[in-house]
């Protein structure tokens, strides 16, 4: 029986992915809780800092993701 296994490439960068999922998740539910409680002052500027961190993680997971997709279709 042939089985096809992912490269460790595929595996990692689907592990980023679940990370920054679940990290991405935390941070909403922080930002509503947030909010909810009154701390919208404190919320705001975090969110801009931590906003332009994720965005720039997520354009390299993106970048990894393609990265692992070629060499998967290659192989």
């Amino acid at each position: 029986m042939i089985t096809k296994q992912d490269s460790r490439l595929m595996r990692l960068v689907s592990r980023f992915l679940k990370y920054f999922l679940l990290m991405l998740f935390g941070f909403a539910l922080v930002y509503v809780m947030s909010v909810v409680f009154g701390a919208l002052s404190i919320a705001t500027p975090l969110l801009l800092i931590v906003g332009d961190w994720l965005c720039r993680l997520g354009i390299l997971l993106l970048c990894l993701m393609a990265i692992a997709i070629i060499f998967e279709s290659v192989r």
